[in-house]
């Protein structure tokens, strides 16, 4: 069915594009497309040339950002396409709507582009006709191209797409690097000139990619409206230039990407533009292209805050005499933490139905194939704890492996809603193919049709598909509070960059929350990934993790013991919202420090985060309407560089011709809410 309803989008979209052309004149050699406000801009050149092909140039406010770039496309069973083209016919569109989020960083979205449509035909045969699709924003460009219905092109088995990113200069970019298409993608953002960004044999660089383009501003590259297609990441092929690489198609020969049939439109290449890099983080870009929502009536769909077992699982609770681990008395011990906050869900996590491994061969875990989602195991009464959890006004959801999801949905989900079950979060995918996409798909309306929210884990890059289906709570792919069980990698650096790189894509499950901070000196791996007591930096910068981090579903990693026993803080984390209706950035420099202010309802949160060196932050609160307010704050104590846990409290009446100064710490924090009394 979701494959009918794109093929028919696409044929409609097509249809469209092909009934508003004009015939170009016969000398044609380039086209123009600005964005509504004029400051960005795109230039393509055609060239019937072998070498010169299809090209384009990206310019804002007149600086070059990207020049003279390739598009080409490659098959595995015809001739490239490439060369000897000709515009066949070109059409001018402009879109000024808006539209709501069901949650999210702002609630009323603005949707206005100019679009221009390339009909690009071969000059000889077999004379594929290919469309070219460019948008322009205001806060970025966007490219696809689709295939029309076509003799030639009735199957498509794409070996490659070549979309080159050949920047003007040797701009310093933030990138990530994955291990393969096969990868959980849960890695650091490395500073680097483009020049010196170095990719070892297997390794793909991953979205987004984040450029300093100088006088241009701010950009990121990444995708979005992943459909039926494998995902996109990017490969250095000159020494200030990338192009896109497509995962290989997991279950066809190792040279195609993505197997489809005319007509078909690809998913969008993005390039996110703003003055400077707060800017980037406020932009609605990625979920502008996408889909609106396929689900339905969504009432039923409640952000919030989860509690959550498995940072401690394995270890005896001071304040209680049972081991902690997959059990009634744990998910109770939880429950109840839950409903002290205020919190509306508890995360049942893995072996509530058994192992989900088992061990084979040399070593090598793979999934059970006896397990049965619909099954608990014998220490944990799921349907108990329901009841349990409702008393208390507190639903649950339930961890599954991908690959027990993918055989038993269907049948699971509705079981799920008739227990009554919140939601679930699905781990361990591990992949970008075009086979793993559609999956993620099948897992989004198979869970709508119970009224299930969903947390994927283990998971690929935001391609803003949650504005399709708002179900899709929030994933991974990132490298969060959980890496601190195993290295010392989760620093200040790394969670002031995040906001700037994987954020810049929506909702981040980085599990935030960790009770016992430490210092850069006192930090310890727990031995044999044990319970993880420790994270780096203060009591303020984890809270203030929950209004700069974008999650509708925000999951807190650390024990009910740490949370009664060190309790500065929580009167915040009883409060605080996880979706919002306005979004601004306030200071902003990458790896350094950033405060975000979020507006939900009346109220405003603004979140600072630091990196290891002491410093003032002055906030303007320009941004206020008229009017006398009380702001709350939580900043880190007087002597919090030798005692991270130090939190201080303190009340004040502000205005919108009010600054507050955040004194932060090494690796500090500083939460402010501004409310009417």
């Amino acid at each position: 069915m979701r494959k009918l309803i794109f093929l028919i989008f696409a044929v409609i979209v097509l249809s469209a594009i092909s009934s508003c052309k004009n015939s170009p004149p016969a000398t044609l050699e380039t086209l123009e497309l600005s964005s509504p406000d004029g400051r960005n801009k795109l230039n393509f050149q055609i060239s019937k040339s072998s070498k010169n092909g299809f090209r384009y140039s990206l310019f804002r406010n007149n600086n070059p950002i990207i020049i003279d770039s390739l598009f080409s496309l490659e098959f595995a069973d015809q001739a490239p396409f490439k060369a000897n083209l000709n515009v066949l016919t070109f059409s001018r569109y402009e879109k000024n709507t808006s539209w709501q989020r069901v949650w999210g960083k702002s609630k009323n979205v603005v949707d206005h582009y100019k679009e221009l449509v390339i009909t690009l035909k071969e000059e000889f045969e077999p004379r594929r006709e290919i469309q070219f699709i460019a948008r322009a924003y205001n806060d970025g460009i966007a490219l696809r191209y689709g295939f029309p219905e076509q003799a030639s092109l009735e199957q498509i088995l794409l070996k490659d797409e070549t979309l080159e990113f050949k920047f003007a200069s040797d701009f310093k970019v933030w990138a990530t690097k994955w291990k393969s298409f096969y990868d959980n993608q849960e890695a650091p953002y490395i500073e680097s000139p483009i020049s010196k960004l170095k990719q070892s044999n297997g390794e793909v660089i991953g979205t987004p990619l984040v450029i300093d383009a100088e006088k241009a501003g701010f950009a990121a590259i990444f995708e979005a409206n992943l459909t039926d297609w494998s995902g996109m990441t990017l490969h250095k092929s000159h020494s200030r230039g990338l192009r896109t690489e497509l995962a290989h198609h997991s279950k066809a020969r190792q040279d195609i990407k993505v197997i489809s049939k005319a007509p078909r439109l690809s998913p969008w290449r993005v390039i996110m533009l703003g003055d400077d890099e707060g800017k980037l983080i406020e932009s609605n870009l990625l979920h502008n292209l996408n889909a609106p929502n396929a689900i339905g009536n969504t009432e039923w769909i409640e952000p919030g805050i989860s509690a959550w077992d498995w940072w401690w699982a394995g270890s005896y609770a001071p304040d209680a005499n049972f081991k902690l681990g997959s059990n009634t008395e744990t998910m109770k011990y939880y429950i109840d933490l839950a409903a002290e906050m205020g919190w509306e869900y508890q995360l049942v996590d893995w072996h509530w139905y058994g192992n989900p491994f088992i061990t084979v061969g040399d070593n090598k875990r793979v999934p059970n194939p006896n397990s049965d989602i619909t099954q608990q195991n014998p220490d944990i009464d799921i349907k108990e704890l329901v009841a349990y959890a409702e008393e208390r006004n507190v639903r649950l959801m339930l961890w599954l492996d991908s690959n027990h999801a993918a055989k038993q949905m269907s049948r699971a989900f509705p079981v799920y809603k008739e227990w009554g079950i919140a939601g679930v979060k699905i781990d361990f995918m591990r992949s970008i193919d075009q086979d793993m996409v559609n999956f993620y798909h099948e897992v989004m309306q198979t869970a709508a049709k119970s009224n299930l929210l969903v947390n994927m884990h283990g998971s690929y890059m935001p391609t803003g598909i949650s504005r399709t289906y708002p179900n899709f709570m929030t994933r991974e792919g990132v490298m969060g509070n959980e890496h601190n069980k195993w290295s010392k990698k989760i620093t200040p650096e790394h969670t002031t960059t995040l906001p700037f790189t994987r954020m810049l894509l929506g909702h981040m499950d980085f599990t935030p929350g960790g009770f016992l901070q430490q210092t850069q000196e006192s930090f310890r791996v727990p031995q044999n990934q044990g319970p993880a007591t420790h994270v780096y930096g203060t009591r303020a910068m984890q809270l203030a993790m929950l209004v700069v981090y974008e999650s509708s579903l925000q999951v807190m990693c650390d024990s009910p013991y740490n949370y009664r026993k060190h309790p500065a803080g929580t009167n915040f984390l009883k409060m605080v919202p996880t979706t919002w209706d306005e979004t601004r950035v306030l200071q902003a420099k990458i790896g350094d420090y950033v405060s975000v202010a979020r507006r939900s309802g009346n109220d405003w949160y603004i979140g600072t985060l630091n990196d290891w060196d002491e410093r003032e932050l002055e906030l303007r609160l320009d941004f206020l309407p008229e009017g006398t307010f009380k702001a709350q704050i939580w900043m880190d104590g007087e002597h919090a560089n030798e005692n991270p846990m130090s939190l201080a409290e303190q009340e004040l009446h502000v205005t919108n011709a009010s600054t507050i100064t955040a004194n932060l710490a090494k690796g500090g924090g500083h939460i402010i809410r501004i409310y009417l009394e």
